[in-house]
């Protein structure tokens, strides 16, 4: 099978959102490397400066009134190697963990909320802190924000949930999220503050969705409606009309409690988790694990 048939095979399937999220961000950064070098190599530098200027993220507001649609497409733009290596490892590391336990909708929310937040914040900085007026009008690019929404969402979700880390053995998660965000903030100091700034705001996107997520609120609802919305367009389908209800909603639509399990099957899937891990557990179990954290 060629790769261009592996690419497409990844964006025919709907349950599948972590690896088109993979896929699009390696696409990006192939198809800017590629132009990239042909350009500097034919003496049309600037033309791939213009065209890095069209998804990178600007810092001062008349730049992002003219290019409003890199609130998003900064979060799927990467120039180094190593940017890339590092921020898609963690996105598959922890969106696995975030996919298997609330979904492929909720990853993809978290993932693009992330990106709007370290947006925000980045923004915010830059326009209101007179310390980052120098470095006024240096724009970002890198999926760091959102993929720290997706860490740091993962390790409020689980916290307790462990992985083996080379050199340092297991480790668990909420530890991993707290050493991301404190990385960040020293990073503050460094020559890429607005960077910095921004892994924070992902950092407390993705802690703020988990939390409102267990009170029976998904921020997510208007990422996922947009997501249907652009489906149907580009396939042609016909768009059902949904109802979102609460969590704690009653099929009837009447406030109710939520279904909790039993303590029992509670009790034995803490004991398979003490006995084989948190891994050996089914998708079932897991979300069953969920709902008795909401009580």
């Amino acid at each position: 099978m060629s790769i261009l048939a592996d690419i497409q095979a990844t964006f025919s399937r709907r349950d599948n959102a972590l690896n088109q999220l993979l896929v699009i961000n390696v696409l990006v950064f192939v198809v800017l490397v590629t132009l990239g070098a042909v350009l500097h190599l034919t003496g049309a530098t600037p033309a791939y400066d213009a065209l890095l200027r069209q998804l990178a993220l600007p810092s001062d507001l008349p730049g992002l009134l003219r290019h409003p649609w890199t609130l998003l497409t900064y979060a799927f733009t990467h120039e180094g190697f190593f940017h890339i290596l590092f921020n898609m490892l963690n996105l598959y590391w922890f969106g696995m963990l975030v996919r298997e336990y609330l979904g492929d909708r909720r990853l993809v929310s978290i993932y693009i909320l992330g990106a709007f937040a370290g947006a925000l914040f980045f923004l915010l900085s830059y326009n209101l802190l007179p310390k980052l007026q120098p470095f006024l009008g240096v724009p970002m690019v890198g999926a760091s924000a959102a993929v720290t929404a997706v860490i740091v969402a993962g390790a409020t979700l689980l916290p307790d949930y462990t992985f083996n880390l080379f050199l340092f053995g297991p480790v668990r998660i909420k530890y991993i999220a707290a050493a991301v965000v404190v990385i960040s903030l020293a990073g503050v100091n460094s020559s890429n503050p607005g960077g910095q700034i921004a892994h924070l705001g992902g950092a407390a996107l993705g802690y703020a969705y988990i939390r409102l997520l267990q009170r029976g609120h998904d921020m997510g609802r208007p990422v996922v409606a947009v997501g249907e919305w652009i489906n149907a367009l580009l396939h042609g389908r016909r768009r059902l009309r949904v109802t979102h209800r609460s969590p704690q909603e009653t099929p009837a639509g009447k406030r109710g409690p939520l279904a909790q399990p039993a303590q029992e099957e509670i009790d034995r899937i803490l004991e398979k988790i003490s006995r084989s891990g948190y891994e050996s557990l089914s998708k079932e179990e897991k979300q069953k694990l969920f709902k008795a954290s909401q009580q």
